[in-house]
């Protein structure tokens, strides 16, 4: 996937700026845009109060800041479920000569997708990043990675001008009000073919534990939010149109590396306490006793019962052609997938 990077800095509340910079550098996203969505969603930007930006600048009480850390460290620790969401989101017709596939990821924060896509040499999709955080807009384009200001629910792109709509890593930081909304919207913008797939993790699952017992208490911004049930999004799928619908779990685990399988549980307890902006755990221990903390926590709460071919609990490996040490955490996600008729 080749990347153009602008020679000019995007900002992340710029939403015309944006738009301009992918008009002159990704004219085929560009071309997805909707100009009188655009023009109302700037209104509303310049009329509205803005809502709290958990993952904003660190030092204006987001965790943006760790966040990009986290990613920094390991861009591929879900790469495994990654690959499963894009090869779950391929439209089920040929794209017009010529064309390459687009792809929305409306959570896309600072470009995760597009970035291990191009490291693992995916290029199925051209991706367009979205994301409701001017913070990780900023980051994305500082990447090299084309991106909008546009929230969930109010996508800025034309009706039936997309081939795939990714909602993933992050699903449950839409409020129950606009989830309906959120897919509709999926449903408008995709073309005939089109494939909408809306990635979280169940309600009672070990990733909602997580979320409740250790990033809740131990982060800055807390985490209260609402996981999904499988009727749910089934229900979602069906009022927005899709005849062609199934809900699934995948795995989606975490993965690290490290020289050795100590080194490797110590890259993990990083990783995740930057990527849920752990930082009270920090509170008495030193960083190397943070880390092994978290990793432990990790350990306890990340069980599953028996599945074939699933991992049902933490792994470590050592890989032989390497001699790398490899840490893997379970997760199972939940998957639901909208197809678009082939006749709209």
């Amino acid at each position: 996937m080749h990347v153009q990077t602008s020679a000019s800095i995007v900002t992340g509340a710029d939403v015309p700026g944006q738009v301009a910079e992918l008009r002159q550098l990704h004219p085929g996203l560009y071309a997805r845009t909707d100009p009188q969505r655009v023009a109302a969603w700037q209104t509303v930007l310049g009329t509205t109060l803005e809502r709290h930006d958990d993952f904003g600048d660190d030092a204006e009480g987001g965790r943006g800041g760790v966040y990009l850390k986290a990613q920094a460290l390991n861009t591929r620790a879900r790469a495994t479920g990654i690959r499963t969401l894009l090869g779950l989101a391929a439209p089920n017709r040929p794209t017009a000569d010529g064309e390459r596939p687009v792809l929305v990821d409306l959570l896309g924060g600072d470009g995760l997708v597009r970035k291990v896509c191009q490291e693992l040499g995916l290029d199925d999709f051209d991706i367009l990043t979205c994301d409701a955080s001017p913070h990780m807009v900023a980051a994305a384009w500082a990447a090299g990675v084309p991106a909008l200001l546009q929230r969930a629910e109010q996508p800025l792109l034309r009706d039936a001008s997309v081939d795939a709509v990714l909602l993933a890593y992050g699903s449950h930081h839409v409020p129950p009000s606009d989830r309906q909304t959120v897919a509709s919207e999926a449903y408008r913008m995709l073309r005939p073919g089109g494939t909408f797939v809306l990635h979280d993790f169940l309600v009672g699952s070990p990733m909602d534990v997580w979320f409740e017992e250790v990033t809740d208490p131990l982060s800055t911004t807390g985490h209260k939010f609402l996981h999904f049930t499988r009727d749910e999004i089934d229900g979602y799928l069906e009022k927005a149109g899709f005849d062609q619908r199934e809900v699934r779990e995948v795995d989606d685990p975490y993965t690290v590396v490290g020289a050795t399988a100590e080194e490797a549980e110590l890259a993990l307890g990083r990783y995740l306490l930057h990527m849920y902006g752990l930082v009270k755990v920090l509170d008495g221990r030193t960083e190397e006793q943070a880390y092994r903390w978290v990793a432990e926590r990790a350990r306890s709460v990340f069980r599953y019962a028996e599945t074939s071919g699933s991992v049902t609990g933490t792994e470590v490996r050592r890989d032989d052609t390497t001699g790398e040490w490899h840490m893997t955490v379970p997760r199972r996600a939940v998957v639901g997938v909208g197809r678009r008729s082939d006749h709209g």
